[in-house]
């Protein structure tokens, strides 16, 4: 499965950034590529390109602040708080799967 996702906390710092390696690293434990965009108080990193948005399964927004979600509107969008992600990534992974079927 190819996953792909934003991560965005209410202050920009430690939890964007960290909530993206888990998930990323939850996600590929599963044996899936993913790859995940980081909007903090740097501005964003890991852009998603239009190519890696059309070629996903999914996506992943985890976020405590306002993520713009217009270009994912055709695509399977799992919108959850970032503490939901920092928690269990794992359980994340394994609910997306099973609810994709993947």
């Amino acid at each position: 499965m190819k996953i792909v996702g934003v991560t965005a906390c209410t202050a920009g710092i430690a939890h964007t950034y960290i909530v993206a390696q888990k998930i990323q690293d939850a996600a590929e434990a599963a044996g899936h590529e993913c790859k995940i965009e980081t909007q903090g108080t740097i501005g964003a990193d890991n852009i998603l390109t239009d190519e890696e948005i059309a070629a996903a399964d999914v996506v992943i927004i985890a976020h405590d602040i306002a993520v713009d979600q217009a270009r994912f509107k055709d695509k399977k969008v799992v919108d959850i708080p970032i503490s939901t992600a920092m928690k269990n990534p794992k359980s994340l992974i394994a609910t997306i799967e099973k609810k994709l079927g993947k």
